[in-house]
This record gives C-alpha cells, structure tokens and sequence, in this order.
C-alpha cells in the first residue's frame, strides 16, 4: 500500500504525559558528553543533583510518540526512513524532573517525486503540568522509499502534497567566527541510546553492517545535542539557558570514537553552524541555525 497523503496528514496521536526523574535528566547530560570534566562548574550541574539542570536539548525526548510510521496503516517504507531535519524553539526552561505533556500532529507531507521520496514533518509541543509551554519541536523524516504519491496513476487526477516550509539557510561563505572540536565517547550511542532510541542499529555491530555501516553508527540527536554544547560553550560562556533556537540538517552519520568539528559563524541574532568527522573529513551537520539569548 503507498502512503496515502490524506492518512499521514491526519494521523491520531495520543496526547502523552512523560515523567521523568533526575537520574533521566542526568542519563541524558552523559550521552551527549557533559560530565568529561569533573571539575567544570557548568557541566556539573547537568550531571549532578546538587544543583541540578535539565540541559535543553533533552526537549527532543520527551514524549517522543514512538515509531507510528513502521505501522502497515501509513504505508511507508519504513526500512529506508532517514532522519533529515531536526528544529528546535524554546519558550521555557525544562525542569530538572517533573511531567510534561507532549502534543504530536502532521504539519507537511511533501512529495519530492517519484524517483526523490518523501518529507514528513511532525511537530511536537510540550508544556508543563501547569500549562506552560516548554518547547516546540518539528522533525523532518525522509522517506526515501514513498516519492510519486501525489501523481497517481495515468489519468488520474493529480494526488495533494503540501508546499515545503522555508529552507535552512546555507552557511555563509567565509572563515568560521569560532570554531570548537567535541570528542565523542566510543560509548556514546550505548548511553544516549538508554534516554531514547534502542535502535540495535547504535549497538550491534551485525545490524550495523546490514545496514551498510562498518559498525554502530551514533544517534542523529545525539550528534544535535553536541552541537548544541559547542554553541552553548562557545556562545554563551557555558549557559544552556540562553539556547532558545536549534535547528540543523542531519547530512552524514557520526562514528562513536570520532572527533567532531563545529564551525560557527554570526549572522545578524543568530548563529550559523555546521560540524564534520575530523577522522572523515565528512559533514555530518550541515545548515544549523541557533540563537542565544544575551545576558
């Protein structure tokens, strides 16, 4: 069965209320590397309870509605899925523990064509148990597998495909303003993979290989998560609090072990950015986009 534009654009989510404790908030700090030092004042209280801080990026696994496109109903082709874009608002800071209720609905279904995929783009909305609202998140799947469904067969009326939202702007074409390398952990994925997903692809090296990677590949979000420490490092002296905006484009998967490089440039209010494999020389995030609230 091809995806059908109508049954993606009108998917049922549940509403669900995630709770989450400090040993969950301070799981997820450790994927994503803060913690290496344990004499750095602002990585500590990301990792530990004596004064303890939800780092903002832990927005993405929150209330996370599960793998619903693997359901036969969608008729997508799960198995060539990829994770293409991930954006980032935040309204609110993220309490260290509590609950947090997370809204899902389909805003795009956009056909690239028949030989190009498909884009789905799912927005997620969090706020507290008081109402506020936390953070607005939209991901953007490929679904290399589903292009053409809005022509339909010959001589049928053309199908509905939404018109895509504004681009990521390029990043501009001069020297980086700052630059700032982040070691991954060989554990990373092992770790990250506890606070989201379990995947065996981020573990099992045999799955790994059928899936045409020469071992464990490293969650994209994990990666976004880097990058929001290098902006929040070299941006903000180290305040996660200041990071309101974060959007990227995941271009190439990360090895555990590797060395990423993030250059990062000023435009106007906001920070451009990508990262690359130093061991690769390969960019793995491309189009980032970030804004960092002023003192």
């Amino acid at each position: 069965m091809p995806l059908s534009y109508d049954t993606i654009k009108h998917w049922q989510f549940d509403d669900l209320r995630h709770t989450y404790t400090q040993k969950d908030t301070m799981l997820y700090a450790l994927g994503i590397g803060l913690g290496e030092d344990p004499l750095a004042a602002q990585q500590l209280r990301y990792v530990y309870e004596g004064d303890l801080h939800a780092f903002p990026t832990m927005s993405v696994v929150l209330g996370y509605p599960g793998f619903w496109m693997r359901d036969p109903r969608a008729g997508i082709d799960w198995v060539r899925l990829v994770h293409g874009e991930q954006r980032l608002t935040l309204h609110a800071p993220v309490p260290a523990e509590g609950t947090v209720l997370a809204r899902s609905r389909i805003t795009h279904v956009i056909d690239k064509g028949a030989d190009k995929g498909a884009l789905v783009i799912a927005e997620r909305t969090l706020h507290d148990e008081a109402g506020k609202h936390l953070a607005t998140l939209a991901q953007t799947t490929f679904c290399r597998g589903d292009g053409g469904f809005s022509k339909g067969k010959e001589g049928d009326k053309a199908g509905k495909s939404d018109t895509p939202p504004p681009a990521l702007p390029a990043v501009p074409d001069r020297a980086p303003d700052r630059q700032l390398s982040l070691h991954v952990s060989p554990r990373a994925a092992l770790i990250y993979r506890l606070s989201a997903d379990m995947n065996p692809l981020h573990a099992d090296p045999e799955v790994a290989r059928k899936a045409g990677f020469e071992r464990p590949i490293l969650h994209g979000l994990c990666t976004y998560g880097m990058a929001a420490r290098a902006i929040v490092e070299a941006w903000a002296d180290g305040d996660a609090s200041r990071l309101t905006q974060l959007d990227v484009r995941f271009s190439a998967p990360v090895y555990p072990g590797e060395t990423l490089a993030f250059d990062m440039w000023q435009e106007g209010d906001q920070i451009r950015y990508t990262a690359r494999s130093v061991e690769r020389n390969v960019v793995t995030l491309n189009c980032g986009v970030a804004q960092v609230k002023k003192r």
